[in-house]
């Protein structure tokens, strides 16, 4: 005869499963926001719109506030319910991602900033490669995302690759610009902006991929980090 569940065992356990949950989506809330607020940093940046830069300044401390609270649920559901093995890990990845999360807002903040900043220089021409490196760091979002939803390690995985093609054209891109920058005096305020602009825009691939190693910790508990191209 097996052994009978000890009395409020399950109640118990169904009650923190619901308030994982829980916890679950108010991470998509969050992640939501850090992307939109990516999203419109960029558009800031291509379309010049200082409205749009200080609106994206603005919202971070949302980004802020939610993370901060969503933090301290997990340190909760932690201490209320000594959860172990899986459970434990994916209270543990949450807590990871958000941390992820929020500094995707403090990039996005920086990039607004930098919109503001060119509005003080000579235009000139953004790097014909950004647009494409922009867009190759959303979509590491979009899809590290994805694979937390999905429990999904092996998109998990392509995330951590794709991150070395984000590297290559943020050394490429920099180095063109340096090349510029070098050739005319008049090249440097806004080619640093645009510098600055490349550089978070890297920082927000290595956060995507930090998600991605914790999808593979979560699910299979195993650290990758470091080694996450395997």
């Amino acid at each position: 005869m097996g052994e009978e569940t000890p009395k409020g065992e399950a109640p118990r356990a169904d009650k923190f499963h619901r308030e994982l949950e829980e916890l679950k989506e108010k991470l998509l809330e969050l992640a939501r926001l850090a992307e939109g607020a990516i999203d419109r940093s960029l558009t800031a940046f291509w379309q010049a719109d200082d409205d749009l830069a200080r609106q994206v300044i603005t919202g971070d401390k949302e980004i802020n506030d939610r993370e901060e609270a969503i933090d301290s649920e997990c340190v909760r559901l932690i201490a209320l319910y000594q959860p172990v093995a899986i459970d434990l890990r994916q209270v543990m990845a949450v807590d990871h991602i958000i941390a992820e999360l929020e500094r995707i807002g403090d990039s996005a903040t920086n990039i607004a900033e930098e919109v503001l900043n060119l509005k003080r220089y000579p235009l000139r021409p953004v790097h014909k490669d950004l647009p494409r490196m922009a867009e190759d760091v959303l979509e590491m979002l979009r899809q590290s995302l994805k694979a937390f939803l999905g429990r999904d390690t092996r998109l998990a995985r392509q995330v951590c690759r794709a991150d070395d093609e984000v590297d290559a054209l943020d050394r490429a891109i920099i180095a063109d610009l340096l090349k510029e920058m070098a050739a005319q005096q008049e090249a440097v305020p806004a080619g640093q902006c645009q510098i600055n602009i490349v550089r978070n825009l890297e920082r927000v691939g290595d956060h995507a991929t930090n998600i991605a190693e914790q999808v593979v910790y979560m699910v299979e508990g195993e650290s990758i980090r470091h080694r996450c191209q395997g």
